[in-house]
């Protein structure tokens, strides 16, 4: 692939979860930090959202949030990131999103973490982009989800394997490792079909 310069997370808001999930997002913010990679996220400044973007910061990092401006107040939106844009909707927000990215990665989250993921995956599927996106399955927290799309996979809902829409690792290097050894991009990602 080449140099991956920005990476989309989707992850959990929530500051009520297990504090191991917020030191992963914030490991993640300074991996992508210390290795020069811009982080583009959802603006929040509170759950894994802040952890993550507040981990770059720390490290001398890029980070761009982009928040729909009837969730701002939702999810407390962080006014001490690198460039804080506030947009109309979610669909704007999502387009945004994936346009400055080249690759993604999912940490846990909620309902709204896997409608970003699985839009993005949709767009993969249809073949709009083909850009790495990896699912960081810490302490097996994707696991259900896993066998779900086995699941879908073995009904015929979902054609094999599912390795070609998306990869999982288990750790944040390991995020940088599938990321590194993803195919060059033949997409420029072009959602104006969608």
């Amino acid at each position: 692939m080449a140099r991956l310069k920005n990476l989309c997370v989707y992850c959990g808001s929530s500051n009520s979860v297990d504090p191991a999930y917020l030191e992963l997002a914030a490991e993640l913010g300074r991996s992508a930090a210390t290795q020069g990679i811009g982080i583009v996220y959802g603006a929040g400044g509170v759950g894994l959202m802040g952890a993550l973007a507040n981990g770059a910061l720390a490290a001398g990092g890029n980070v761009v949030g982009v928040i729909p401006e009837h969730i701002e107040q939702w999810e407390v939106g962080h006014r001490g990131i690198s460039e804080y844009i506030v947009v109309d909707n979610m669909h704007t927000r999502k387009t945004m999103m994936f346009e400055r990215a080249d690759a993604f990665c999912v940490l846990p989250g909620g309902i709204g973490t896997l409608e970003e993921t699985f839009e993005t995956l949709t767009w993969r599927q249809l073949g709009l982009h083909d850009k790495p996106i990896v699912m960081l399955n810490h302490e097996d927290f994707w696991q259900p989800l896993l066998e779900l799309i086995d699941h879908m996979t073995e009904a015929r809902f979902l054609r094999p394997p599912h390795e070609r829409l998306f990869t999982v690792a288990a750790t944040v290097p390991e995020v940088f490792e599938l990321i590194a050894g993803a195919p060059e991009s033949e997409k420029p990602g072009d959602l104006s079909t969608v």
